[in-house]
């Protein structure tokens, strides 16, 4: 995994620190880290308070209004104008990331891994990266079409089943993406287990929405995005470790 030094000499400290604090708080508390999670390596890229480790795609100023902070979450602010992903400054290869969604009535986003940073070269950073579809099964249209549905990998993998709470609940899911493997776990359940980069890889893009788009699955490292996608949607609990 790719972390630039300023990752962690900057945020190291500060994980520490989160994690001697979380001794004393309880499970339940968002946004931190207990020292076990700590002694294991595990980075909050989230603290609960700012967008240090954040940046809006095709953003000039850090993070533009459309993000916010909510309920201890990073949060769509839908009253904005303004659009774009939200980006991870840094970039990962090989790595558990792990984290918290919840998703507004008829809500629709998602969590981009590989992406590319690059928006002189790309128009938007999910023609670059597979998505983890983040979905109000209920509700929304996509709900009916075949691979979209929550925790499937968007418009290559459907989930096994269907772990997902309903809306304005939070779920948990987990990302392992370790050397061509990839596997999403939502609530504790694996929903997709894969093998990127080989020929099964490259017939499941070739069949989906992307077979046009010529990057698009082929990167083994990159930058993590939360996708706007109009749509009022909660992040909390964001951390990864390298693998």
């Amino acid at each position: 995994m790719r972390m630039k030094a300023t990752l962690f000499s900057l945020t190291i400290a500060a994980t520490l620190m989160a994690g001697c604090a979380s001794q004393k708080k309880t499970a339940a508390t968002p946004n931190t880290l207990s020292a076990n999670e700590v002694k294991n390596g595990w980075v909050l890229l989230f603290d609960g308070t700012s967008f240090y480790n954040w940046h809006s795609f095709k953003g000039t100023n850090g993070v533009n209004s459309r993000w916010k902070i909510d309920d201890n979450a990073i949060a769509v602010n839908t009253a904005s104008q303004e659009r774009g992903d939200l980006v991870s400054n840094e970039e990962f290869e090989n790595y558990h990331l792990s984290l918290d969604w919840k998703i507004s009535p008829n809500g629709n986003s998602g969590i981009i891994i590989d992406a590319q940073d690059d928006p002189a070269k790309y128009e938007w950073v999910w023609v670059t990266g597979p998505e983890i579809q983040v979905l109000d099964n209920t509700g929304h249209p996509d709900a009916k079409i075949y691979k979209h549905r929550a925790s499937d990998l968007y418009d290559l993998i459907a989930s096994s089943s269907e772990p997902v709470k309903p809306v304005g609940e939070w779920n948990h899911v987990d990302i392992i993406h370790n050397r061509g493997s990839l596997e999403i776990k939502l609530n504790g359940v694996t929903t997709v287990k894969t093998t990127m980069w080989d020929d099964n890889w490259r017939n499941l893009i070739a069949n989906s929405k992307f077979k046009n788009m010529p990057d698009f699955g082929k990167f083994k490292s990159g930058h993590i995005a939360l996708q706007d996608h109009g749509d009022g949607v909660w992040y909390r609990n964001i951390k990864i470790r390298k693998l």
